[in-house]
């Protein structure tokens, strides 16, 4: 790879962390103490846009800013948050799922403008879902773990309410990085 690739994944590593960290002032909250934010969506994005390397430092970047103080984690900050919130096993989980749907896709799918076919829509739906699935099972494992509670009560606060807007998140993120991912791989691949 080239120096100038390198460079521009670096630049869209640190891009793609700022997109991660606006997205926690969208949000909307939920009782239960976990709110329906964007930045689920633009970590597993990051993952599926950038690759497992460059998505992953992108999340981890973003994890950095707001474990030193920026208050990035839906209006938190600071390691706590990750160690000892409600919401740090989500926050772990952005970071692997990520990594998971990066190399999901950098193993399954080719980076060609040319991915048309039915074969791409499937793996990179595949990729949402698996991704979605790597953010839920760390937020749920997080929650119980911070929280002490059982997992009929973790499931309905945590899992059940947000069904619905990550459905049309991976909705919203397949035509995304359909569109998106070959012009990317023209910088970075």
């Amino acid at each position: 790879m080239s120096s100038k690739k390198k460079l521009s994944g670096v630049i869209l590593s640190a891009l793609f962390a700022a997109l991660i960290c606006a997205g926690c002032f969208i949000q909307i909250p939920l009782p239960g103490g976990v709110p329906v934010v964007l930045q689920d969506m633009m970590a597993m994005l990051t993952g599926m846009l950038l690759g497992p390397v460059y998505g992953t430092a992108a999340v981890f970047v973003f994890l950095v800013l707001g474990s030193i103080g920026l208050p990035v984690f839906s209006g938190k900050a600071g390691i706590s948050v990750i160690l000892a919130g409600p919401t740090g096993g989500f926050l772990v989980g952005y970071l692997l799922s990520a990594f998971a749907a990066g190399i999901f896709l950098s193993l399954l799918l080719s980076n060609k403008k040319d991915n048309s076919n039915t074969k791409a829509w499937l793996l990179i739906t595949a990729a949402a879902l698996l991704a979605t699935v790597v953010v839920f099972v760390c937020g749920i494992i997080g929650f119980m773990r911070v929280t002490h509670a059982g997992i009929a009560k973790t499931l309905s606060a945590v899992l059940v309410p947000f069904i619905p807007g990550n459905i049309i998140k991976i909705i919203v993120m397949v035509p995304l990085v359909k569109k998106l991912r070959p012009l990317i791989y023209n910088y970075i691949g």
